[in-house]
């Protein structure tokens, strides 16, 4: 039987989307600089009950990183544990398969589950990301309630989604990879104002 070549190819969550280059209206440098983080490794951990002091020092023994108290978030370099709800939390590394055998480390203490595939994320970053993310976000984004080392649950243009501030100008933002369409779609007309650029 002859083999026929596939002209298929992974595709990244922004590829359709979030394309290279200045967008919006404003003319002068961008204040708003917006990075597609594809290749991310990111697992979601879901304590067992009873087990999130061993399974804190579990993780301490892995990662040299505490469990995050709710709505925090720490890192060290790109990798990260993210609060995410009571017993939850996101873990987050630069590549995948950084995050290899987790399960197994933490079997007993923990559901770990893949999310790799299943959530695209953005890092937006610059002196009006913070402006921008005000327009839909249903949380305060104020520095007095919301600075770096902050996470949120919430909500962007009723699009569900966690969003953590990596530093007082940069945040990244998680949404389920089938709405990054729609998260796209707005945020090209929120920052359209400010001047974006998207960088690969």
């Amino acid at each position: 039987m002859a083999e026929h070549a596939t002209l298929w190819r992974p595709r990244g969550a922004w590829d359709l989307y979030a394309h290279a280059g200045r967008h919006g209206r404003r003319k002068g440098p961008a204040s708003v600089t917006v990075i597609p983080r594809e290749g991310l490794a990111l697992m979601s951990v879901t304590a067992v009950d009873g087990a999130e002091e061993r399974l804190a020092a579990a993780v301490r023994d892995r990662f040299g990183l505490s469990l995050p108290e709710p709505g925090t978030a720490l890192f060290s370099g790109e990798t990260g544990l993210i609060w995410s709800g009571p017993g939850q939390w996101l873990v987050l590394a630069p590549t995948r398969g950084t995050l290899d055998g987790l399960g197994a480390a933490l079997s007993g203490l923990a559901a770990v589950a893949d999310q790799s595939d299943g959530r695209a994320v953005l890092r937006l970053s610059g002196p009006d990301a913070r402006r921008v993310l005000e327009k839909g976000v249903s949380v305060d984004l104020h520095p007095r309630a919301f600075g770096p080392g902050r996470t949120a649950v919430t909500s962007v243009a009723h699009i569900g989604v966690q969003l953590w501030q990596r530093d007082d100008a940069t945040y990244e933002i998680a949404v389920a990879r089938s709405l990054a369409g729609s998260l796209w779609s707005w945020l090209d007309e929120a920052a359209a104002e400010f001047g974006c650029e998207v960088r690969g």
